[in-house]
């Protein structure tokens, strides 16, 4: 393999998250350390007030809602929950169609003031956005992540978009992995708390409870 092409593979990846374009919900845009001071303070806000931030995503974005549900559970001190469960997403397919498997989940779940991150690289799956209005319907907070096309409609649903100028999935994907994680890290007080990674393996990790404002 040329070490040249895997150098800009890397390269061309790594660029990938601080060029993610940021617009709200009037499609006005929103400076890069904006987006991420809002979102912990709307992720802060609805836990304090016994809410949840919701993850959906399919196929590899599933797999990031998953990870990023736990992360935020487990490292954030956070109520959260991605709605891929196996059973529920082939009964309401089966019962109803594939584009409703989240958006029903929501309306059963969802209540008003909760978080819904909603990620899709391509930004045009009918179950994503049918997702996001349940989630707006329901009075939660809909951030939105997407890639691909840059009027994709994903992009014009949440009250915070990021939006990831590639058509590659690898690169979006890890992109939208990277960002989400960042609120968790930044949150937490990153770069403050990396000594912690010194102590033992064998003590007890605390959970990183996400402050209100953090410096980016």
């Amino acid at each position: 393999m040329n070490h040249q092409v895997v150098n800009e593979y890397f390269e061309t990846l790594g660029r990938m998250p601080q060029s993610a374009k940021v617009t709200d919900w009037s499609g006005s845009e929103a400076t890069f350390p904006d987006f991420f001071q809002r979102l912990i303070d709307w992720i802060q806000s609805a836990h304090e007030a016994g809410n949840s931030v919701l993850f959906v995503g399919n196929g590899g974005s599933a797999a990031v809602a998953s990870h990023m549900a736990i992360d935020f559970s487990k490292n954030g001190g956070i109520r959260a929950r991605a709605f891929n469960d196996a059973a529920a997403l082939t009964c309401l397919a089966n019962d109803f169609s594939y584009e409703e498997v989240f958006s029903a989940q929501i309306k059963m779940h969802a209540r008003e003031g909760d978080v819904l991150i909603a990620i899709s690289s391509s930004g045009g799956s009918k179950n994503i956005l049918n997702a996001a209005a349940a989630g707006r319907a329901a009075g939660c907070r809909v951030v939105t992540l997407s890639g691909f096309k840059a009027d994709n409609p994903l992009r014009k649903t949440g009250d915070l978009n990021a939006y990831v100028p590639s058509s590659e999935y690898g690169f979006v994907e890890i992109a939208h992995l990277a960002l989400i994680h960042a609120v968790v890290d930044l949150a937490a007080g990153w770069p403050s708390w990396q000594s912690a990674a010194a102590k033992s393996a064998a003590d007890v990790v605390e959970p990183l409870h996400i402050a209100h404002s953090v410096g980016v």
